[in-house]
């Protein structure tokens, strides 16, 4: 409970013994006034709680933002641990297809040579 709404509670008690007693006494004049407290204080009141709910979402947002935040980080560090994986895989598996082509020289030729000439095959206009 912040300061308006304990203000507006007030407010409202006071203006409902206003209230009543002018209504005890007959004097009308206390009776308005009294109903005036009571429609300010209910009034203060609920601007409080607007006001102390606006606090609450605020801070729901502000740990929302820290959760996802939070969350941005792992995925960051994540994606960076499976990159150097996958260059570690890569340069692997190309550091082997080196050998094997290395250790095959004229299959290696011929595959390349079988490439270039389908390559040039399919890029021409009329075949």
């Amino acid at each position: 409970m912040n300061r308006d709404q304990f203000r507006g509670a007030s407010r409202h008690l006071k203006g409902r013994a206003q209230t009543t007693l002018g209504g005890l006494t007959g004097d009308p004049a206390r009776q308005v006034r009294g109903a005036v407290n009571q429609i300010a204080g209910g009034a203060q009141f609920a601007y409080g709680r607007a006001r102390d709910r606006a606090d609450d979402l605020a801070d729901d947002g502000r740990h929302a933002a820290t959760v996802m935040r939070e969350r941005a980080d792992a995925l960051m560090r994540d994606g960076r641990r499976f990159a150097r994986e996958a260059g570690r895989h890569g340069d692997r598996y190309g550091r082997r297809a080196l050998r094997i082509a290395d250790s095959n020289r004229a299959g290696t030729l011929i595959g390349l040579a079988a490439l270039a000439f389908s390559a040039g095959w399919l890029a021409r206009r009329t075949r």
